[in-house]
């Protein structure tokens, strides 16, 4: 059975938030509905122009003037400058960045091509580094702030035809644990999620029906977990209550060997 979400707890009230990869009906816009409905500013980025302005469209009829949109494709450096102090102008800090973007794509390490490599890397891995590059300056400047990564249990776990999206991922768990080192005296946080599967339209047109059977029959509920799911625990991360976590990455998995 389908659980319920629960109603928000203003865990993020007055806190100013950033989602990369927010367009569409996955992990992002989950992430972003649940850090608006505990009573946050939220910024929703994408690299899509016209899913990010339905996005922004659809949440801004619920929350007025506490969302704002900007474009970003997070392999383009001044791309990710401009979100941040997009951010910062638009409602004067920035509390949280949650670092969502990532590309997948399935591809044997005997057929995969260079350029099929590096552009998984430089999205997963490399876009979550500049925008945590970019924005714990900002962070840093202002006191503090919560950065939360999004990573994968494929960081931890093999899967065929996966080689380039689970470096990418074991990446950016290993930049996550780093960072929280660099910036502890700062009092910031970095921490990642790792879910297994998450459940939505698009994952389903970019991944075969047999392989999202397989997976779905290894999670313990017998179910994909809902995108609200793995959001849910990405604000607590971002919350004040998980004040004493960082360099931790928490699985959102009931996925069984």
């Amino acid at each position: 059975m389908t659980p319920v979400c629960p109603p928000g707890h203003d865990l993020l009230a007055g806190k100013v938030v950033v989602v990369t990869a927010a367009a569409g009906t996955g992990i992002g816009s989950a992430t972003a509905e649940r850090c608006l409905d505990e009573g946050a500013s939220v910024v929703v980025s994408d690299w899509h122009e016209r899913r990010l302005g339905e996005t922004r469209d659809r949440l801004a009829a619920l929350h007025g003037d506490r969302v704002w949109s900007a474009v970003c494709d997070v392999t383009d450096e001044d791309q990710v400058q401009a979100l941040v102090s997009g951010a910062v102008e638009r409602y004067g800090r920035l509390d949280v960045m949650v670092n969502n973007a990532g590309l997948g794509g399935e591809k044997s390490v005997l057929d995969m091509t260079d350029d099929e490599w590096s552009r998984v890397l430089d999205v997963t891995l490399s876009g979550t580094f500049r925008c945590t590059r970019a924005v714990l300056k900002q962070m840093v400047a202002q006191g503090g702030g919560v950065v939360v990564n999004n990573a994968s249990v494929i960081g931890w776990r093999a899967q065929a035809g996966q080689a380039h999206y689970a470096a990418a991922k074991a990446g950016v768990m290993a930049f996550t644990r780093c960072a929280a080192v660099d910036v502890a005296a700062h009092g910031i946080r970095v921490n990642a999620v790792a879910p297994s599967l998450a459940m939505h339209p698009f994952l389903s047109k970019v991944t075969s029906e047999e392989l999202l059977t397989e997976l779905t029959g290894r999670e313990a509920f017998g179910r994909a977990a809902e995108p609200w799911e793995v959001a849910n625990v990405i604000v607590f991360l971002a919350s004040d209550y998980s004040s004493y976590l960082t360099g931790e990455v928490v699985s959102v998995s009931s996925q069984h060997p």
